[in-house]
C-alpha cells in the first residue's frame, strides 16, 4: 500500500460518508475542495457546505473556487503535490490540467451503474424511470462527462418503498464503504471502459416535473411523489389550492366513465384521484406554508371536503 495525500472534492450530504472513509483511512487528506458557502434561510446568511463542516471539525485546510479553469487555481491545487484527487458531488467542472495534476490523477464516487445515468441527477432519475436497481460507480475520471473508466461497482436495490432521500442516504453509505474499501489499492484497480451505446443522462430535476398530470398512468405519478421527496416535491391543483404531495399509493381501479382528474373517494384513509390508470390514492399532503399532515388531519381541518 502507498500511502497517499489525498485531495477531497465534494459538497453536499452525500458526499460525507466518503470524506469520512478517507479521514478514517491510513492516507492523508491534504486538502477538501468544495463549493462558495450559499444564502440560505429566511435571513439568507451563508452557510458551509456540510463537506466544509467536516473539514474543518477536523482541521483540513479548505478551497472554496468559484472556477477550477483558471491558472491561478489551477497552480494552487498543482502545489499541494497530491498523489490522487477524490470527487464525490463537488458541482465543479474538473479541467485536464486538474485532472493531470494529481500522481494517479482524479476518480469520482458516481451514484449509478454508469454508463446509466450519467450526470447532474442519476438518483433522481433512476427512480423515476421506474428502475429496479442502482448503485455506486467508482470511476477514473475524465475530460468527459461521468464518461471515464470504470474502476469498481457495487450495486443498491431500489424498494417500492424508497423515496429520493431514502435512496441518496443509502447511495452515500454505500459511496463510503466502498471508498473505505478500495482506497489502499485504487492506483491497481483494472480499468473497464464504458461501453458509450448504453449510455443516459440524468439531467438535473427542473421544479416544474414536480406537478402532477392525472393524464399520466397512476405509477408514473407515484414514482414522482417519491422521487421528489424531499425535493422539489409533487404537487397538484386540488379544492381549488395547491397541495404539496409527500406520500402516496396506487389503487387497482376498473375503467369506468369517471373522468381523469375526478375525485371518487375522499375520506381519513386518503383522496383519491382517477388517472389515465388506475387510481392513486394521497395519503400525506400540505397546504402552502402548512404542515405536512395525514389526509385525516387535513380533512379535520377541512370537513366540508369530506366524501366529495
Amino acid at each position: 500500500m502507498i500511502k497517499k495525500r489525498i485531495i477531497f472534492a465534494g459538497t453536499p450530504e452525500f458526499a460525507v460518508p466518503s470524506l469520512n472513509a478517507l479521514l478514517q483511512s491510513n492516507h492523508t487528506v491534504c486538502a477538501v475542495y468544495t463549493q462558495p458557502d450559499r444564502q440560505a434561510g429566511r435571513g439568507l446568511k451563508l452557510h458551509a457546505s456540510p463537506v466544509k463542516q467536516v473539514a474543518l471539525e477536523h482541521g483540513i485546510d479548505v478551497y472554496q473556487p468559484t472556477t477550477l479553469k483558471t491558472e491561478e487555481a489551477q497552480a494552487q491545487l498543482k502545489a499541494l503535490q497530491a498523489d490522487l484527487m477524490v470527487v464525490a458531488a463537488y458541482g465543479l467542472i474538473l479541467p485536464k490540467a486538474v485532472l493531470d495534476a494529481p500522481r494517479f490523477g482524479c476518480v469520482n464516487i458516481h451514484a449509478s451503474l454508469l454508463p446509466r445515468w450519467r450526470g447532474a441527477a442519476p438518483i433522481q432519475r433512476a427512480l423515476l424511470a421506474g428502475d429496479m436497481v442502482t448503485g455506486i460507480t467508482l470511476m477514473q475520471m475524465d475530460v468527459g462527462l461521468d464518461t471515464g473508466a470504470m474502476l469498481k461497482t457495487e450495486t443498491c436495490d431500489i424498494l417500492p418503498d424508497d423515496t429520493g432521500q431514502t435512496l441518496h442516504d443509502k447511495m452515500a453509505v454505500l459511496g463510503g464503504k466502498m471508498l473505505a474499501e478500495q482506497i489502499d489499492n485504487i492506483e491497481n484497480l483494472p480499468n473497464t471502459p464504458q461501453d458509450d451505446s448504453q449510455a443516459t443522462y440524468a439531467k438535473k430535476i427542473d421544479k416544474s416535473e414536480a406537478e402532477l398530470n392525472w393524464q399520466e398512468p397512476a405509477v408514473v405519478l407515484e414514482r414522482k411523489v417519491r422521487t421528489f421527496h424531499p425535493w422539489p416535491v409533487a404537487h397538484a391543483q386540488l379544492f381549488g389550492q395547491t397541495l404539496r404531495i409527500w406520500a402516496a399509493q396506487v389503487l387497482p381501479f376498473a375503467r369506468t366513465t369517471e373522468e381523469i382528474g375526478q375525485v371518487l373517494h375522499c375520506q381519513r384513509d386518503g383522496i383519491d384521484i382517477v388517472t389515465s390508470d388506475g387510481l392513486l390514492r394521497l395519503l400525506k399532503v400540505q397546504r402552502a406554508g402548512g404542515k405536512v399532515v395525514s389526509v385525516g388531519d387535513f380533512l379535520n381541518a377541512h370537513p366540508e371536503l369530506r366524501g366529495k
